[in-house]
């Protein structure tokens, strides 16, 4: 996963961060300076930080902070099918937590280096679900 944001953002400028937190204990705003984003009078706004956060299993475990140079590729609609695709309790259930994470950043992925440069709908299968035949 490391290569694949590492190349993202070579190849496109797009950052896509993710953060595994357990709720209360969460790092807050520490990762806007930590990952140099989402500052008031930054520039680069082409950000993305997928939250996971399971909140003892209750609730949908993904949450996204986007930046504002990603909101035309990926508009809210796109993030809240994402969301409820990949981040809900059921499918966390059935395929586990980790499943969840790689599918959503290879959607993210997919649809940032898609020829449109544009999704509002969440691709159908990422390279992993692939490679466990489904």
């Amino acid at each position: 996963m490391d290569t694949m944001l590492a190349n993202l953002e070579k190849d496109t400028g797009f950052r896509l961060r993710v953060l595994c937190q357990a709720y209360p204990n969460t790092p807050g705003l520490a990762v806007r300076d930590y990952w140099s984003v989402g500052k008031e009078d930054q520039k680069d706004d082409k950000y993305v930080i997928l939250v996971v956060d399971e909140f003892g299993g209750k609730g949908n475990v993904l949450n996204f902070n986007v930046g504002e140079g990603v909101k035309f590729a990926l508009p809210n609609l796109f993030w809240t099918r994402l969301q409820g695709k990949y981040g809900s309790t059921f499918f966390v259930k059935e395929n586990g937590i980790d499943l969840a994470i790689v599918n959503a950043v290879e959607a993210i992925v997919t649809c940032l280096r898609s020829e449109d440069g544009f999704c509002v709908n969440v691709p159908d299968s990422g390279v992993s679900m692939k490679s466990l035949g489904m």
